[in-house]
């Protein structure tokens, strides 16, 4: 099993995007027959095989195996990883993109996207795959944003410099920092908290 599989065909998407389709592939967490999903879900094996054949059909499920019971051979499943992540490309940009600064939350969420997709081409059976992620919560007075930023950007940089020459393996290096849900100052009393999260990706 694989830890994403990263769905960029329609064809995909619209094979797992079922509520009872999600909920058979969450059955296939560990191995199973149609049956045995059946039996858990509380429908027929044949409704449950229609699903389990669309699924496999579509790539996300995988037969590991097959058992002969009471003279009839049945397959055992199992999905074909832990996390299913949808390309963004499966809608598209809608509407031209605007120039966005550093500070907009749009340039956030285009970079999210790009992180995705990159750490989604990476190849996984490879032995050695360095990355590193990190996220933690820090809290920033509104009087020393600018001072925050100003100290990250100037840290980044200075890795930037040291590490930006041409030789050895390219690595990327993404930054987030964003405000966490319903923790504004107005609604805790206190100072605003701010989520900073970096990304690593060979």
């Amino acid at each position: 099993m694989r830890d994403v599989l990263y769905l960029e065909e329609i064809e995909q998407a619209e094979a797992l995007l079922k509520p009872q389709r999600v909920e058979v592939l969450r059955q296939l967490a560990e191995p199973r027959t149609c049956s045995e999903v059946a039996e858990r879900l509380g429908q027929t094996p044949q409704r449950v095989y229609y699903h389990v054949k669309r699924l496999v059909e579509a790539g996300l499920v995988d037969q590991v195996s097959e058992r002969k019971v009471r003279g009839i051979h049945e397959g055992i499943y199992q999905a074909g990883a832990r996390s299913y992540w949808l390309s963004p490309r499966l809608v598209g940009r809608i509407g031209l993109r605007r120039a966005q600064d550093e500070l907009s939350l749009g340039y956030l969420l285009d970079l999210m996207e790009e992180v995705q997709e990159d750490i989604a081409a990476l190849d996984r059976s490879a032995p050695e795959l360095p990355s590193i992620g990190l996220s933690g919560e820090i809290h920033v007075r509104p009087d020393r944003r600018q001072e925050f930023l100003n100290d990250l950007q100037t840290l980044l940089q200075e890795l930037f410099t040291r590490y930006g020459g041409s030789e050895g393996d390219a690595f990327k290096l993404a930054v987030a920092c964003y405000p966490k849900a319903g923790g504004s100052a107005s609604e805790t009393g206190g100072d605003q908290p701010e989520k900073s999260e970096s990304h690593e990706s060979r």
